[in-house]
């Protein structure tokens, strides 16, 4: 009976993150949106920065409401407000590229919202010493939702003839079900031992704890390397062999993101027998080895490289995340949002990995998220120095 009741509640998680997946398609939207509202790149380039700003904006406000209204509350306040964003297209929103942005900032503050919430109740659902499991198989799951996003607008245009706009009405139904589905689960939050209530200046001071800065650093820097990683890959291959971007196919940004996927679910197997520590360390190294395959110049180990990142890459964050969180649980709400914060980490790297790109090539700029990994690997070899987490 335990294990049925245990299934019952962590599947409308698990489909919570599914919905959380749904924010990625801000990257997608960049090329859609361009071609629809006939933009400049650098205008289109607005749509990304919206989605990602809602994470830095949002994260630590809805850290401290979850302290005292709940992680369910704010769950389905976060689907609630990405399901507002996806309507107003349905209505008539994608006349005027202004409204559009209005899309954009709810979805992409519905998403921010959701991983606050999601990342740690993924803890209150999962039974003793499997919290790392679930939420490396949560982000599985959520690059699900992730992939639809370019996907999508594929199978609508060659198989029912139908424009990219067919993704507002699909990602709003997913909502509304998941939405209906929470609604009728009961989620037992566990209780801590915690007699500060969190406050903005709770949150700050938390990052006094240089154990906590190392970490919340590492979620900024990894978010950064990632996004680094799926937008210098396409242009990397067209620059270094002549592939054009137009036709890449799985063979680009698709391949790493698939590779992802692929960690996360095999990440969730590894972590049944293998401590998050230890495992953080190994997928850092192969990071490390499959960034290295993009200095070699040849083709093939380049293809078979951005695959290794992928499967390095995978499940980063959501050891990071949990590790941090079982260290300090009493404090859950708080670490919640600063480390969801630290998501604007994806805005801030990529341009700089551009600027040394252009500086010297795009195999150099490689360099940049390289430097970041090193820094993750910092963060694994300290936690296997932490005897108590």
């Amino acid at each position: 009976m335990p294990e049925k009741k245990n299934t019952l509640t962590t599947a409308p998680i698990f489909l919570a993150f599914l919905c959380m997946g749904f924010g990625d398609a801000v990257g997608p939207f960049v090329g859609l949106a361009k071609e629809h509202f006939q933009l400049t790149n650098f205008i289109a380039t607005l749509i990304q920065f919206v989605g990602f700003v809602m994470f830095f904006v949002l994260s630590i406000p809805m850290g401290i409401y979850q302290d005292k209204k709940g992680k369910k509350h704010v769950l389905m306040l976060g689907l609630l407000v990405a399901l507002i964003g996806l309507v107003i297209p349905i209505f008539g929103g994608l006349k005027e590229y202004s409204v559009f942005l209005i899309t954009v900032l709810l979805l992409g503050g519905g998403a921010a919202i959701l991983q606050v919430a999601g990342n740690p109740v993924m803890r209150d659902v999962s039974p003793d010493g499997k919290y790392s499991r679930n939420l490396s198989l949560g982000q599985f799951v959520k690059a699900i939702g992730s992939l639809s996003g370019p996907v999508i607008p594929v199978i609508a245009a060659r198989w029912f003839n139908a424009g990219w706009e067919l993704i507002f009405p699909i990602y709003s139904i997913a909502l509304l079900i998941t939405l209906a589905i929470l609604w009728f689960t009961n989620i037992k939050e566990k209780e801590v031992e915690n007699t500060i209530p969190a406050t903005f200046k709770s949150s700050f001071q938390l990052l006094g704890n240089s154990y906590v800065a190392l970490m919340v650093l590492g979620i900024f820097i990894y978010v950064g390397a990632e996004q680094s990683m799926s937008s210098g890959i396409p242009l990397y291959l067209e620059s270094k062999f002549g592939i054009d971007i137009e036709s890449l196919g799985v063979a680009g940004t698709g391949l790493f993101f698939l590779a992802l996927m692929t960690g996360r679910f095999f990440g969730a197997v590894i972590l049944n027998w293998m401590s998050a520590r230890k495992f953080l360390m190994i997928t850092v190294l192969v990071s490390v080895l499959g960034i290295s395959g993009m200095f070699t110049g040849v083709e093939s180990l380049a293809v078979i490289s951005i695959l290794v990142i992928g499967l390095g890459f995978a499940n980063i964050f959501p050891l990071i995340f949990s590790i941090t969180v079982d260290h300090i649980p009493e404090r859950t709400n708080e670490l919640s949002g600063l480390m969801i914060s630290a998501i604007v980490g994806g805005a801030i790297l990529p341009p700089v990995m551009g600027l040394v790109a252009d500086m010297s090539s795009m195999t150099i700029g490689f360099f940049v998220p390289l430097a970041g990994i090193g820094y993750i690997f910092f963060v694994a070899l300290k936690n296997l120095k932490v005897k108590s987490l």
